[in-house]
């Protein structure tokens, strides 16, 4: 019987298909890496032929494991978020390189709209910020300066990674789920409504070229049978944060999770109301089950484990990532060694794209194990940034569930419930961003009533952090960060 889940996961880095049964016990993963490409200061590409044929690997890999096609019940995607793909409709390959959601070339011109004061609008329509993370500004920009997809015509689509990759896998069906959509900057966020005309037209984006928006549970096609020797629904779909939030079960209103992986992207679900925010967080779709469609308010922050990616491959400063932990430990402190890690500008609730990164307070006392403990140290900082602004806006924090790659870091969770006073949940299985897809996809194929339900049977057992340091230290620490932070905003 067809009762297991398939997961396509792509991240940033990498390319990840993972196998679930239907209670979510995780049965399997093939992974591979794809190359970051960096043609400029503030320019980061992929290349979307390379995450495709990764795609097609990794899942094949995973099917042959099921034991074949007719094993699987369900496809979920989830994705990257604001990765912007370019392809030909007719053939489904890539017309130009894929605009990573961290590449900031649209700065000037979002400044520009700003100025024009044009953001309060926006906001109003999409719940979003003139900001170049989202997608939209790419989009327009790649139109303006890519003549290859001028001369494309009719034959050029666009959209996020999940929607490129269902084109592909479906052999042309050319959707988005809710919750990509409502990244781009170009979709009314309230009730039913679709992508913006206004918007469209602010940044210089038809909307012939772009999906059509889907919920996240809708069977939105099969793959082509010759791609895996079976045709398999596709019924279960939601960017990564969003996937994170719902692995961790966090649908009820004030539930807040934290996902650390390559950045850090921290979510508090607001039921079927639309949240508003005077400090300069996100409103975003969590999820949309059938018409039903529920919000979250998001902070995100630009750098998390990149930062320690940063320090392994760009630095030479340590082995492995994993080797952050002990050198965190090996220090009775920081020594007065502060990481403001903006490498790709500051995020939530700053938003400054052209913000750079600032090690400070180094002497000769200072060693890599400062700094490594430093870095750690950030992320706390920054998601103790985010919950006062949060908090600012009405929607403080009872705890914090945390996941992805860094959240396997048992001092960095402990250093979070430290610095932010509060617990912290990490669950068994900390890829909560897959396990929300196969919750998505086993609702999507019948195997549970409704998502709550799927939630409350595959999430798993957890962990949990409380603190653990008194209020001075706390202050103390937290008044170093702020002075080494102002410098950076100066």
């Amino acid at each position: 019987m067809a009762e297991k889940i398939i997961v396509i996961d792509e991240g940033t880095t990498s390319t990840r298909t993972m196998l679930f049964a239907a209670d979510g016990t995780p049965l399997g993963s093939a992974q591979r890496e794809f190359r970051q490409h960096y043609p400029g200061p503030g320019l980061v590409e992929h290349d979307a032929a390379e995450i495709w044929n990764a795609t097609l690997a990794c899942t094949r890999s995973m099917i042959d494991k099921a034991g074949g096609s007719d094993r699987i019940a369900a496809i979920g995607i989830t994705n990257q978020r604001e990765t912007v793909v370019f392809w030909d409709r007719a053939t489904g390959e890539p017309l130009a390189p894929a605009i990573v959601w961290q590449d900031r070339r649209t700065a000037a011109e979002c400044a520009a709209l700003k100025e024009a004061r044009h953001e309060a609008a926006v906001q109003a329509t999409s719940g979003l910020l003139l900001d170049p993370y989202f997608s939209g500004s790419k989009i327009g920009w790649a139109l303006k300066n890519w003549p290859q997809l001028r001369e494309a015509g009719d034959r050029l689509a666009v959209g996020t990674i999940e929607s490129y990759l269902v084109y592909r896998l479906t052999g042309g069906v050319h959707v988005s789920d809710a919750t990509n959509a409502s990244r781009t900057l170009l979709m009314a966020i309230d009730g039913a409504h679709g992508w913006d005309e206004g918007l469209c037209d602010l940044l210089g984006v038809p909307r012939a070229l772009l999906p059509e928006i889907v919920g996240c549970t809708a069977t939105v096609g099969t793959t082509a049978p010759d791609l895996f020797g079976g045709a398999i629904p596709i019924c279960g779909m939601a960017g990564d944060q969003q996937a994170a939030t719902i692995g961790q079960a966090c649908l009820a209103p004030g539930q807040t999770k934290a996902t650390f992986g390559t950045g850090a992207f921290i979510l508090s679900a607001s039921g079927l109301t639309r949240p508003h925010s005077a400090n300069r967080l996100l409103a975003t779709v969590l999820v949309q089950e059938g018409d039903a469609r529920s919000y979250a308010l998001e902070g995100s922050v630009f750098v998390a484990g990149s930062l320690i990616q940063w320090l392994r491959d760009g630095l030479g400063l340590l082995a492995s990532a994993g080797e952050s932990e002990g050198l965190a430990r090996s220090v009775a402190d920081n020594g007065g060694v502060y990481l403001v890690p903006a490498l790709s500008g500051l995020g939530a609730p700053h938003w400054r794209p052209n913000a750079l990164a600032a090690l400070s307070g180094l002497s000769f006392a200072s060693g890599k194990a400062h700094v490594a403990r430093a870095a750690l140290e950030a992320q706390a900082y920054q998601a103790h940034d985010l919950k006062s602004a949060f908090a600012a806006d009405g929607v403080d924090w009872a705890e914090l569930r945390i996941d992805g790659g860094m959240a396997a870091n048992n001092w960095m969770a402990q250093d979070l419930a430290d610095m932010l006073d509060l617990t912290v949940e990490r669950p068994e299985f900390v890829e909560s961003t897959a396990l929300g897809a196969a919750m998505l996809a086993a609702t999507g194929a019948g195997l549970y009533p409704d998502l709550a339900s799927a939630a409350r049977a595959m999430r798993g057992r957890t962990t949990r952090f409380t603190p653990a340091l008194d209020a001075q230290q706390r202050k103390t620490r937290l008044a170093g960060w702020q002075s080494a932070l102002a410098k950076v905003l100066r």
